[in-house]
């Protein structure tokens, strides 16, 4: 049985607006929205993932918009921000343009760890960066979208690592070196580099230990919690095991439908799930179709008249339209 933690699996973040995060993500990012669903602890929230070509594990960006939430608050103690993977240095160039071109406020190319990277925000002032492969080992990349508008020398191929910021650095350390199998690579400044499995930038978590900041606050515009990959169903309940012998709050087994998963809170106000990398998104819906309507799984199906009128309906018709720059 493989056991080992495989990566990142996904990262969900919380936003203002279903309709303007689906445009930013499809059009402006080039990721395909493979699955237009509801958040299944509150169905009167929309749950959006934003992947590659396929769906695979390792790429997932995913937003609830809880109805009347307020913006969060940036700070410590919090999953701070979330990296994309593109294929070399001079696709950071290329997006650099297309940020300028498109108005979305962005740093300028920098390098940590040896890799370059280009931080950008979104409407919600949500943090994230994309950073290249071009000297990168480890984990695969993910498939771009065949739809998108992005070359595909250029385009986004999955998740890269996620910035965690926390106000005390041992809790977290420990966390990541003693439970969950993690090594701690490399240290620039504040901030510390942890990869675990075959590692790369499909594998890694970077600690910034910040003790100058007041705590986050959670809302949109921030992220609500970041996943890590498992191989299946025995995987995960071998760590379903071994986190229940900590002291870590925990869930239990939860059953997802395209995932299955476990939550535990890692350290003060951040969020972890472990997630298996099956069975997918294609078991409610065809590949072909995806995202273009609500689906929902079995379990809440036969509320699909009680959810579309919960939630604020949105046009996702076009999600597997070829995109063209305006």
């Amino acid at each position: 049985m493989d056991t080992t933690i495989r990566g990142v699996h996904h990262v969900t973040a919380m936003t203002s607006s279903a309709p303007k995060i689906y445009r930013f993500f499809t059009d402006i990012l080039g990721m395909r929205l493979i699955k237009k669903t509801v958040n299944q602890d509150d169905i009167e929230t929309y749950h959006l993932y934003f992947t590659d070509e396929h769906g695979s594990a390792g790429t997932d960006m995913t937003f609830f918009d809880f109805p009347n939430q307020p913006k969060g608050t940036k700070g410590t103690d919090t999953i701070a921000r979330t990296s994309f993977r593109v294929p070399s240095d001079t696709a950071l160039d290329y997006w650099l343009d297309r940020f300028e071109k498109f108005q979305i406020t962005h740093s300028a190319i920098k390098e940590r760890f040896g890799k370059k990277y280009l931080e950008f925000e979104d409407f919600d002032e949500q943090a994230y960066q994309l950073i290249s492969d071009e000297k990168n080992t480890g984990v695969p990349a993910g498939v771009p979208w065949k739809n998108s508008s992005i070359p595909i020398d250029m385009a986004i191929t999955g998740l890269g690592p996620v910035i965690v910021r926390v106000s005390d650095l041992e809790p977290i350390r420990t966390v990541l070196l003693a439970l969950l199998g993690f090594k701690e690579i490399d240290r620039a400044d504040d901030f510390y580099l942890f990869e675990v499995g075959a590692g790369g930038n499909g594998a890694s978590i970077i600690v910034e230990h910040r003790t100058d900041l007041p705590k986050a606050i959670e809302g949109y515009g921030n992220v609500h919690h970041l996943a890590l990959r498992v191989a299946d169903h025995e995987a995960l309940q071998f760590w379903i095991n071994k986190i229940n012998q900590t002291s870590l709050p925990s869930s239990g087994f939860v059953d997802r439908f395209y995932f299955e998963s476990e939550y535990f809170l890692a350290s003060t106000h951040v969020l972890f799930e472990l997630a298996t990398d099956g069975p997918g998104f294609f078991g409610d819906e065809p590949a072909e179709t995806a995202g273009e309507i609500l689906a929902l799984p079995p379990l809440l199906e036969g509320k699909r008249k009680e959810i579309e009128a919960y939630v604020r309906p949105f046009d996702t018709r076009d999600a597997n339209q070829k995109r063209v720059d305006q």
